[in-house]
C-alpha cells in the first residue's frame, strides 16, 4: 500500500505506523512525506482505529530530511521548492491534527525532521539509548516547518537550549526538554507504549477526538499563516550560500567552511 511505510492495525483498533526506510535511517524522502500525509488521512477517517503508534524500523526512528531530497530542492526552480516545502509542512499538520491519539515509540536516533515527528505526537516514549538533535544549522539550514510543533512541545525557553546549536542530546535531556514523556530501557519500550495505549480502549472514541481538538483550540494556534511563514523561511534558506555549502560538504564528506 505504501512505498516507505508499514501500517498494521490489530484487532483492538491499535494501528502501528512504522517508518520503513531502515537502510536510510528512515530519512524523509518525497515519497515518505506523501505516504505519511496519505496514511494520516486514512487512519484519521477509519472509525475502527482507536489509537496510532508512530515508530521506525531498524536502528533509527528518523534521521530527518533525506539529504538527496534537500539537494534536489536547492537545484529546483522557486515554484518547485515552495511546492515541496508545502508538502512537508502539510504532512506535519496532518499528523498534528490526526483525530486519534498518536503515541511515539522512539529508538536509536531522531534528528531534524525526526524531532518534528516526535513533536506532533500526543506523547512520545523513548529508549534510553536515544540520541536527538535539531541538526539543521550544521547544514546551513533551519528547523523551519517543524518549528511550530517543536516550540509548542518544548516552550520557548527549552527550545532556545537546542533549536539553534545543533548539539545532540540524550533521552534523559529529551524528557527534561518536554520532547519525551519518559525514557525506558530499549527492551521495555513496547511494554511502556502498550501501557499508554490501553486506557484509550475504555474511552469513547468521539470524546477522545473532541478532547484532542479542544486542546488545539485552547493552545496557541498553528495557523495557515504560521505554516506559510515556515515554508517561506525554509525555501529562503535553501537558496542561501550557507545551505549550498553545508549540503555540498555533507556529500563531499568534509567539514563545512564555518566548522572548526
Amino acid at each position: 500500500m505504501f512505498e516507505t511505510l508499514d501500517v498494521h492495525t490489530d484487532t483492538r483498533g491499535i494501528a502501528t505506523l512504522t517508518l520503513n526506510r531502515a537502510e536510510k535511517h528512515n530519512a524523509m524522502s518525497a515519497a515518505m512525506i506523501a505516504d505519511l500525509t496519505q496514511a494520516a488521512a486514512r487512519l484519521g477517517a477509519d472509525d475502527a482505529v482507536r489509537a496510532v503508534i508512530l515508530t521506525g524500523a531498524g536502528k533509527s526512528f528518523c534521521a530527518g530530511g533525506d539529504l538527496s531530497w534537500m539537494r534536489a530542492q536547492m537545484a529546483a526552480d522557486p515554484e518547485t521548492r515552495f511546492t515541496e516545502a508545502r508538502k512537508l509542512a502539510m504532512m506535519l499538520q496532518a499528523l498534528n491534527t490526526l483525530p486519534k491519539p498518536l503515541i511515539g515509540a522512539v529508538q536509536g536516533n531522531a534528528f531534524g525532521g525526526g524531532v518534528g515527528l516526535v513533536s506532533v505526537c500526543d506523547l512520545a516514549l523513548g529508549a534510553d539509548h536515544l540520541k536527538m538533535g535539531l541538526t539543521e544549522t550544521r547544514l546551513g539550514l533551519i528547523p523551519a516547518t517543524i518549528g511550530p510543533y517543536v516550540v509548542a512541545r518544548m516552550g520557548e525557553a527549552c527550545a532556545r537550549r537546542v533549536f539553534m546549536s545543533a548539539r545532540l542530546f540524550g533521552a534523559a535531556e529529551a524528557v527534561d526538554l518536554g520532547l519525551l514523556a519518559r525514557a525506558v530501557p530499549a527492551d521495555d519500550l513496547a511494554e511502556a507504549v502498550e501501557a499508554e495505549i490501553v486506557p484509550y480502549l475504555d474511552c469513547a472514541p468521539g470524546a477522545v477526538a473532541a478532547a484532542k481538538q479542544l486542546i488545539r483550540d485552547l493552545a496557541p494556534p498553528i495557523t495557515d499563516e504560521t505554516i506559510d511563514r515556515t515554508i517561506h523561511a525554509l525555501v529562503s534558506r535553501w537558496e542561501t550560500d550557507e545551505a549550498k555549502e553545508g549540503i555540498a560538504a555533507f556529500f563531499d564528506k568534509r567539514k563545512a567552511a564555518w566548522m572548526r
